[in-house]
């Protein structure tokens, strides 16, 4: 019971936090489309979209409001995540130990604060790697049917949950003790519920020129020629940082150990590693030409934890107390620094600043920008900045975005011949796609994004005007 109102305590902490924290484009970005439901988007699938939908309907269009399924379907992950370490091995009961170092990581302590795909997708694989241990557990085939349907909705959520799929096919062939459930009809009715409950994206997709599947499938590669040691570096380090250095060593060691344990017949440490083998295979060969986005390998986590606490050597089982200590520690730091700022840090040393800093504050001088050129609305290329603005702007001043992906949503278009002001990161060389869009010279400079008086970034402000023949265009949802 302890544990319980511990996880509560965390929880609550987090939604705390959720609360304080500005948002960041991309959260800013995903609560447009919260406004625009969809089957599919460029970037993403929608799942994402329905968790802010459901957020906001409860606790209005805010930071809480967009953040809020974020923690509380994080603390139920918990409670799956130990349930299915201890139903894999019964005797150890590390279940526990799995829930502490999985919430230990910045990855899910940091990145379960922030409403982006990687958060209901982690939930979801999540509860699957729970229905698949209470399958190995049980041997009960009816869990390929809860199964389908978790993997159905990670999939709903973020194209990469097919590594899900290639994990548990992998375990099929290579378990001896897992040979059995072939000639099982519940898991091709598993495998077709999860293609069932993921139909709608392809239905999506096909009627938008596939537009989603190209774009995702595109990063599915390397981009350089031959072989380089340049990402795979920031890959380890990114994973060293974000899963905090204790954490990764633990789970590094757990995977190693459970895969040995497999090629020794162990179906249950087989499993863990299934799960995160595949995904590390890919995300490696990736970084040989490319860069591998940190928050992408998240998903590997969950059978990683278990297997941290399952199958590390005795030796090692000391580390686990400073390993949860220390992310516990980093990830009150991350917070504190995000919400209050006591660490006058500039934008390459604090993340915090780079990405959530100075908004309200960037929107007010926008704001006072619009009125002294008189501007009817205000306008930006970048996507995370034209919902920045959306969200933060006065009531009653239209936003409009440009950008080809706006072409793909259901949102109203601006009316030609109106005057407005477009604003532009200074960190773009290019003029902006707007015809005839003109510099304003401000005699005070630019306009800064900041906090506490440190700059975040410098934006540039031209005049525009509407015209028929418009790049794709969109008026933003306003709160």
């Amino acid at each position: 019971m302890s544990v319980l109102w511990l996880l509560l305590a965390v929880t609550a902490l987090r939604l705390g936090v959720a609360a304080l924290v500005p948002l960041a484009p991309d959260e800013a970005y995903y609560w447009v489309w919260s406004h625009s439901l969809q089957w599919g988007y460029l970037d993403h699938p929608p799942m994402v979209a329905w968790f802010i939908r459901a957020g906001t309907l409860l606790a209005g269009e805010n930071a809480l409001g967009i953040r809020l399924i974020g923690p509380l379907s994080i603390a139920v992950a918990t409670v799956l995540l130990a349930r299915a370490a201890d139903a894999l091995f019964p005797q150890r009961r590390p279940g526990l130990w799995a829930a502490a170092l999985f919430n230990a990581t910045l990855l899910v302590g940091v990145g379960g604060l922030l409403m982006t795909p990687d958060l209901p997708l982690l939930v979801f694989w999540t509860a699957a790697l729970w229905a698949l241990a209470r399958l190995h557990a049980s041997q009960d085939g009816r869990w390929w049917l809860a199964f389908g349907l978790l993997a159905g909705l990670a999939l709903f959520s973020k194209y990469t949950a097919a590594l899900l799929g290639a994990g548990v096919v992998l375990w099929l062939l290579a378990s001896r003790e897992a040979w059995r459930w072939w000639r099982d009809w519940r898991l091709y009715a598993g495998g077709a519920l999860a293609a069932l409950v993921f139909l709608p994206v392809v239905l999506w997709n096909a009627r938008n020129e596939w537009a989603s599947f190209a774009k995702q499938g595109g990063r599915a590669g390397t981009d350089e020629a031959g072989f380089t040691f340049r990402y795979l570096g920031e890959l380890l380090g990114g994973q060293f940082g974000l899963a905090t250095p204790l954490v990764f060593i633990l789970c590094v060691v757990g995977v190693a150990v459970a895969a040995r344990r497999w090629w020794r017949g162990d179906a249950a440490a087989g499993l863990l590693a299934a799960l995160v083998l595949p995904g590390v295979a890919l995300f490696t060969w990736q970084a040989t030409g490319s860069r591998v986005q940190g928050n992408w390998p998240a998903m590997l986590y969950p059978a990683a934890c278990i297997a941290a606490a399952a199958c590390i050597p005795p030796r090692l089982l000391s580390w686990r107390r400073p390993a949860v200590g220390l992310g516990a520690v980093l990830a009150l730091a991350v917070y504190i620094q995000a919400a209050f700022a006591p660490l006058p840090l500039g934008r390459r040393q604090d993340p915090t600043l780079a990405r959530l800093g100075g908004w309200p504050e960037l929107a007010a001088a926008v704001e006072a920008e619009r009125r002294a050129q008189g501007a009817l609305f205000v306008a930006a290329e970048e996507y995370g900045l034209a919902a920045q603005l959306a969200l933060n702007l006065p009531p009653g001043v239209p936003v409009v975005a440009l950008n080809p992906r706006w072409a793909l949503f259901n949102l109203p278009r601006p009316v030609p011949g109106v005057t407005g002001l477009l604003v532009q990161s200074e960190r773009r060389d290019s003029a902006p796609d707007w015809p005839e869009a003109r510099l304003i010279l401000r005699a005070d400079g630019p306009l800064l994004r900041s906090r506490r008086g440190i700059e975040a970034e410098r934006y540039r402000a031209f005049r525009i005007e509407t015209r028929p023949d418009l790049p794709p265009t969109a008026i933003l949802p306003r709160p």
